[in-house]
């Protein structure tokens, strides 16, 4: 029988299978499955109209014949385009913010450009991953977009800061009246100084709250102010990313796709349930293996690696494929810290695979 897994996701990008010798301890190993599609873009279609135009025709003699031509309009099928969104990177950017932003808005359908302030594309984010952008944010000025979303991070909001391209991008947005959106330090480090948050009610980080107007400063998870939408940090960014859909594509789609995110409020499930139960502890630095291959499900790997190397755990991603640049699901590319090969010499606490 086919399994769930080749009946859910679509085969694996071709890449040549790897030998590694076994890890020299054995770990724990944990699985992560989270069920992803890209809902089709929205079409709309025009309805066949016939019309009928009768033309009278006399003869000579007393009978009249009436002659009826009939026209069809060909049946045409008009595909809506895509909505445009730009998500800009820097070095110091938060991944999770980033990486979430970019995955969400393009399984709602959107076309989102990642874009480089730095001279090159790949940059180093704040705890460490390391991302690849699609294109250097020069080539987007003179573009349009319906969407512009800036992830915060120290000291990635201040390298945005600093990106003139990016400024002109984003006072045309809001001059034009398009929507525009920031996260964490963003807002404050970013969007204030460039005078974008005026008559704006804004939210950010806790840490950065004191720099906004305090009549319009609010403590709100997500706070939508006519085109502007900010938002609180890396635990916020799931919410601020399916507002952003919600704006662009509809109640719906954003239902639709946090569904699939399996998004869901702290009553409807138990934070934890172990079904084999093990108490293990260790007495060094935690170290954790990550293994990562082409269509990995990148939300998963970025934000697990984050939080870990938040607690101060030692991890390592690495990549099964020949290369250890990744082409994660949804077209987000990362940067594995090493071959699995590599990998394979050291001991693990624990192993921990991402979806593929």
């Amino acid at each position: 029988m086919e399994s769930l897994s080749s009946m859910l996701w679509p085969p694996p990008l071709n890449s040549s299978p790897h030998k590694c010798s076994p890890m020299a301890a054995s770990a724990t190993a944990i699985s992560f499955l989270s069920f992803a599609s890209m809902p089709s873009h929205q079409q709309r279609t025009t309805t066949p109209k016939r019309t009928s135009n009768p033309t009278k025709t006399l003869s000579s003699t007393t009978a009249t014949t009436i002659t009826t031509t009939i026209s069809t309009t060909t049946d045409t099928t008009t595909s809506l385009p895509p909505k445009k969104v730009l998500v800009p990177i820097g070095f110091g950017t938060e991944e999770m913010e980033a990486v979430i932003i970019i995955d969400v808005l393009r399984r709602a359908g959107a076309d989102v450009t990642v874009a480089s302030v730095e001279p090159q594309l790949e940059i180093e984010a704040s705890s460490g991953t390391k991302l690849v952008a699609d294109t250097s944010i020069s080539t987007c000025s003179d573009q349009v977009f319906d969407l512009v979303a800036l992830p915060g991070g120290m000291p990635g909001s201040v390298r945005l800061r600093d990106s003139e391209v990016l400024q002109k991008i984003m006072k045309n947005q809001a001059e034009e009246k398009r929507l525009y959106g920031a996260i964490c330090a963003a807002p404050a480090v970013t969007l204030l100084p460039w005078g974008l948050l005026r008559r704006k009610q804004t939210t950010c980080h806790p840490a950065f709250m004191d720099k906004l107007s305090n009549f319009w400063a609010v403590k709100s998870t997500i706070q939508v102010s006519g085109e502007l939408t900010t938002s609180r940090g890396p635990g916020t960014s799931f919410e601020f990313a399916l507002s952003l859909v919600e704006q662009l594509f509809g109640e719906s789609v954003a239902n639709e796709v946090g569904q699939l995110l399996l998004m869901s409020t702290a009553d409807d499930n138990p934070r934890k349930v172990e079904f084999n139960k093990v108490e293990w502890s260790v007495d060094h630095t935690p170290r954790v293996l990550i293994p990562v291959a082409n269509g990995s499900e990148v939300i998963e790997v970025v934000t697990i690696a984050d939080i870990l190397r938040r607690a101060k755990v030692d991890v390592v991603v690495a990549s099964v494929e020949k290369s250890v640049q990744i082409l994660a699901a949804q077209g987000t590319k990362i940067v594995a810290d090493t071959l699995i090969g590599d990998a394979a010499e050291s001991i693990y606490d624990l192993i921990i695979l991402p979806v593929r």
